[in-house]
């Protein structure tokens, strides 16, 4: 085995200059302007990577509240890229079509379902190129030869139901009215196929590929539209086009993530889970497509595997977590590791393949995702957002490790406040992924529900712990909480701060902490049960109750499965003495609670009960309950994350910065730096 690894010293010379700014500290505002890259697509010759830019509205300048829109770009080298469609046209599910001559593109046009477009490379409009009369593509990819686009679209509509909508009868039956998606083939050329082919799929299917051969496709499909089997039932299916049957299933056990198939269409690699039980999709798998047999490439190795792509000659490239950092991996045709880079600073969070060209989307410590392309293991950035960046002084930033009470060794990353850390120590924010199967990487950590450089530049410090049940560390870690809520997973953070106190970092009475769903779960926590432990906390869309979230969650078997291992029936007294709510009597923790009110995921009835619980038994805590009306689990619109960033950042200056458990609750609404807005 051959392993080649790149300097970090490679990168030096391409990072963002604003380490050596120190203009001004990061605001809430400046949170509001970022824009990152999205998606990417690699042109057959590898000579252009199509990339999609994301940005909210600035409501700060008082453009108009809404969603993130994503605007397609070209690079054709560094710093070579340009702008390919007007600013106001939203795509997504970017692709070459097979001859390279033109990029494709999902698009809503006005009043019109969403349906393929494209644009030529070389120049000339954008136009339509499939669509489906009576339903929405979701999906789509082209046939080798580039004659047919396979579409996948939603469900028909239902014209009993709606005539019964239109009467006033809108009554909703709970999951028992989803309906499966569809799949056609259309006809590519001057004129748009008018009377799409159906193709017959099992199941409710969300991503298709078709094989090298156009004969086959490559189908992800879950029995139905519930979230709870996409998670824990999704499996792949091998489907004959013509014919429109099932050919074979590739049966893994639990979670499946990203499935690619090989040049010569006789291989898929699979990133899925070992077994039922197993919390996320991190292990890369090699699937025979004759017969449906797999074989894991990295199981029980302490990583996780995010993205892979094959190259054209058959080697398989992949995008390993090792930890908090990650690594580019190339592999064999027969599975094994031929080479290894090291893109140092970097954090590498997607892979596409065109031409023997890799592209990868990449962040690191100083700038959120950018476009690099990767030759003979080096790493070259080829995009540069947000140049505003270089006029912030951040926080350094870097691993911390620390070992917990029982042995096991515990990695986060550590935003020190811009400055020096004072003596006796810093105010400290934990930030608390969800999950918990997900990590923290050592990149960029700077968003809306994340305080990351805003606190730094406040003087804070911030550390994202990868406590027990994060993915990264392997499939072992990451069962390590499962069957123990609140247990072990929770203790690592009051080890953390403890370790944080004696490496002279933080200051031991002012420490709090911060988390969204699983994260807002460990804030309740530390908010109650462990309240002597932290000073201030800002819980989104959390838990506080382990008995009534089973009952109104739209995941309870992925709850079963992959968390806690039992059924509620079956520890009933266990699981409300590891809620929040049951250790309310402890609470001296003042705690901002926010939640979006359409959330399916964790019900904002939680944040209620907890809220309630607060208000009744410990009044003299400080306790307040921010809804985001039509918001689910995460605020989407431009105004609600803004609003979200001043909040949380307001209530931890009011209560953690001084120390002060008992100072007055903020008032109701902030202050916000809006300008007068579009019409």
């Amino acid at each position: 085995m051959t392993r080649t690894l790149v300097s970090a010293a490679t990168l030096l010379a391409s990072v963002s200059l604003a380490a050596t700014a120190a203009a001004r500290p990061m605001t809430a505002e400046d949170v509001a302007k970022l824009e990152t890259v999205g998606e990417l697509a690699v042109s057959p010759d590898g000579n252009r990577v199509a990339y999609t830019t994301s940005r909210w509205p600035d409501v700060t300048e008082g453009e108009k509240d809404g969603r993130s829109t994503d605007q397609l770009k070209l690079a054709y080298g560094p710093d070579s890229a340009r702008d390919f469609l007007p600013d106001d046209i939203d795509v997504s599910a970017v692709r070459f079509s097979p001859d390279g001559r033109m990029v494709s593109f999902l698009y809503k046009a006005d009043d019109e379902k969403r349906a393929v477009w494209g644009i030529p490379v070389d120049g000339g409009g954008h136009r339509k190129l499939a669509a489906i009369e009576d339903g929405d593509v979701r999906g789509y990819a082209w046939s080798p030869d580039g004659a047919t686009l396979y579409l996948l679209a939603g469900a028909a509509p239902d014209e009993a139901l709606d005539k019964r909508k239109k009467a006033g009868f809108d009554a909703v039956v709970y999951e028992e009215e989803a309906r499966l998606n569809r799949l056609f083939a259309a006809r590519v050329g001057a004129e748009i196929d008018e009377s799409p082919r159906a193709i017959e799929v099992p199941g409710h299917v969300s991503n298709i590929q078709v094989a090298p051969d156009g004969t086959t496709a490559i189908v992800e499909s879950a029995p139905s539209p519930l979230v709870d089997d996409s998670y824990t039932s999704k499996r792949v299916h091998v489907v004959d086009l013509a014919r429109g049957r099932m050919l074979r299933a590739v049966e893994t056990p639990g979670k499946l993530g990203d499935v690619e198939i090989s040049p010569d269409g006789s291989r898929l690699s699979l990133i899925a889970a070992v077994d039922a039980n197993d919390p996320a999709a991190t292990t890369l798998h090699l699937a025979d497509v004759a017969t449906g047999a797999y074989r894991a490439l990295n199981a029980g190795a302490p990583e996780a595997t995010s993205d892979a792509e094959f190259l054209p000659d058959g080697r398989l490239a992949a995008i390993v977590d090792v930890g908090a950092q990650s690594v580019l991996r190339i592999y064999s045709a027969e599975g094994e590791v031929l080479e290894e880079h090291d893109p140092g600073a970097l954090i590498l969070s997607d892979l596409e393949v065109g031409g023997g060209t890799i592209a990868v989307e990449a962040h690191s410590p100083e700038h959120p995702p950018e476009l690099y392309v990767v030759s003979d293991g080096q790493f070259t950035r080829w995009t540069r957002h947000n140049p505003w960046l270089a006029e912030i002084d951040m926080g350094a930033q870097r691993t911390f490790t620390y070992t917990a009470r029982d042995g096991q060794e515990i990695e986060g990353v550590l935003i020190e406040p811009v400055g020096d850390i004072p003596r006796g120590g810093a105010p400290v924010i934990f930030d608390v992924h969800g999950g918990p199967e997900a990590h923290e990487s050592n990149g960029w950590q700077t968003y809306y529900s994340s305080p990351g450089q805003v606190a730094a530049g406040r003087g804070y410090a911030v550390f994202l712990p990868n406590y027990r049940g994060s993915t990264g560390y392997g499939t072992a870690f990451s069962k390590q909480h499962q069957g123990d809520y609140a247990g072990k997973e929770f203790d690592d953070l009051v080890d953390g701060k403890r370790a944080l106190v004696e490496a002279g970092i933080a200051d031991p009475d002012r420490v709090g902490l911060t988390g969204g769903s699983y994260g807002g779960f460990a804030t309740a926590w530390g908010s109650t049960y462990y309240s002597q432990e932290f000073a201030a906390g800002v819980m989104f869309v959390g838990i506080s109750n382990n008995i009534s979230k089973f009952g109104t969650t739209d995941i309870p078997n992925e709850m079963y499965l992959v968390h806690e291992r039992k059924w509620p029936w079956e520890e009933w007294d266990h699981l409300m003495e590891r809620s929040p709510i049951y250790h309310v009597d402890k609470a001296e923790t003042p705690l901002l609670i926010m939640h979006g009110d359409a959330d399916t995921r964790v019900s904002p009835t939680q944040s209620y009960e907890l809220y309630r619980h607060m208000k009744t038994r410990k009044p003299e805590t400080p306790v307040r309950l921010v809804l985001y009306p039509g918001e689910g689990h995460g605020n989407q619109k431009a105004a609600a994350r803004y609003d979200y960033s001043v909040r949380m950042m307001e209530w931890f200056d009011t209560y953690l910065k001084p120390g002060d458990r008992d100072a007055p609750l903020p008032p109701p609404r902030p202050e916000l730096k809006i300008a007068e807005g579009e019409d």
